[in-house]
């Protein structure tokens, strides 16, 4: 593939891709199991940002190195082992080398407490809304818990 043909392709992949995960937004939002969710359309968009963001491969899906590298882009980086857990836990504890869309957004909508979800809930998506603080968090340690 020459490379003039790279950037057309490219934009082609992004938006099929995009399609294909506007369409689970779309079973999502028709699901009554998240009806009660407030916003939900409004979420459905943000995830979708974000999952795209990390889908580096583009293949629509979140391989380990996409999350190695969001991660990293976020501070945090993991190590090999931690991604795999984190992986794990996302897709249902099956060994699974990829995050699906769909698995992402039950994280992201479900009750369960993944490690990644509240990596992207402190980070993400309580910087978009919240507004700053002045002055940075103090750091709690282990002696200053009861």
């Amino acid at each position: 593939m020459d490379s003039s043909q790279g950037g057309k392709a490219y934009g082609l992949l992004k938006s099929q891709q995009e399609e294909k995960l506007n369409s689970i937004n779309e079973a999502f939002l028709s699901d009554p199991q998240y009806a009660e969710e407030e916003d939900l359309s409004s979420q459905l968009e943000m995830f979708k940002r974000k999952y795209m963001e990390f889908d580096l491969n583009d293949k629509g899906d979140i391989d380990i190195m996409g999350l190695k590298r969001m991660l990293e882009k976020l501070g945090l980086a993991k190590t090999h082992l931690e991604l795999k857990k984190m992986m794990s836990e996302v897709a249902g504890g099956t060994s699974k080398d990829t995050i699906s869309y769909t698995d992402f957004l039950n994280m992201m909508l479900g009750k369960k407490h993944a490690i990644l979800k509240l990596i992207l809930m402190f980070e993400g998506f309580g910087k978009e809304q919240e507004p700053k603080d002045v002055g940075p968090p103090c750091r709690k340690t282990f002696s200053d818990l009861p």
